[in-house]
């Protein structure tokens, strides 16, 4: 669905023509740069060979965070407890995954690495409501699902999460938006032993309700009918007010001492008239 009215916003400072909310439904921008926002300062190395065209790490190795442009696994992201160390977690992102929402993830852990605690590898809650609380709150609810699973589904039915303690591939939390395709279904998913705040954070960002810019063009129509699309305006120019236009005007000069209005019914002073001759006798 589409909103009607324009937002006026910087249309200098936005990448798109449109806003997309919710932002979960907004897809792939097309590059990952609100994803390496938040560790811009860290080493970024690029690759020429292997799935990863970039790789941001955090200073001594241990966080990493892999973007692959043309791949079905955009994104990886691992944590070690040293930089040769095998990972302890892994998360991935699919080639529709917001990289807005990975930023919640990578902001997290370069809160993390900063305040030095390594909270970036603690062991998960025993919880699983822990990680997910916030969907809940926002209104998320909980369906039958299987023995050993867990899943709950967005008020529109657009998003959801899976839980499943059973999963083979270690992949046992995977948060998903958007309808079942190759370019319209968001996956984000976190091995059994992600620490239980950085799910939290990527789930608080699936309840963001501020929109993210996208172009329209490249927006699948399958997510356009599902979003709340607004179109980017540029903003209008202020209306001067009295202080602004005074400065234009000018102040009148005034008139010269010795002008005479157009309007007065005076007349100057003529000029002294010739000396009469004296008369002949």
């Amino acid at each position: 669905m589409s909103a009607p009215a324009p937002r006026s916003v910087d249309r200098t400072a936005v990448d798109g023509d449109i806003l997309v909310a919710p932002r979960y439904l907004a897809g792939s921008s097309g590059h990952g740069d609100p994803g390496f926002a938040p560790v811009a300062h860290w080493p970024h190395h690029h690759l020429d060979d292997g799935p990863h065209q970039l790789v941001v790490t955090s200073p001594d190795h241990r966080i990493r965070i892999g973007w692959a442009g043309d791949d079905y696994e955009l994104w990886t992201i691992t944590a070690a407890p040293d930089a040769v160390s095998a990972p302890r977690w892994e998360a991935t992102g699919n080639q529709n995954t917001p990289p807005e929402l990975v930023a919640a993830l990578t902001a997290q852990l370069a809160t993390d690495w900063a305040e030095g605690q390594e909270r970036f590898l603690a062991a998960p809650s025993y919880r699983w409501a822990d990680g997910v609380g916030v969907l809940t709150e926002a209104g998320w609810t909980r369906g039958p699902g299987e023995q050993g699973t867990v899943e709950l589904t967005a008020p529109n039915h657009n998003a959801g999460l899976l839980l499943d303690r059973y999963a083979p591939d270690e992949r046992t939390w995977m948060l998903w938006a958007g309808p079942q395709g190759w370019g319209t279904r968001a996956e984000i998913t976190f091995t059994s032993r992600t620490p239980t705040h950085v799910i939290a954070a990527v789930a608080s960002a699936f309840t963001d309700p501020a929109p993210v810019p996208r172009w329209r063009e490249g927006l699948h129509p399958r997510l356009a009918a599902m979003a709340q699309l607004t179109p980017v305006v540029p903003p209008r120019p202020p209306v001067p007010t009295p202080r602004d236009i005074r400065p234009r005007l000018g102040v009148r000069p005034p008139a010269p001492a010795t002008s005479v209005p157009r309007w007065t019914t005076a007349s100057t002073p003529s000029a002294p008239l010739p000396a009469r001759s004296a008369p002949r006798r």
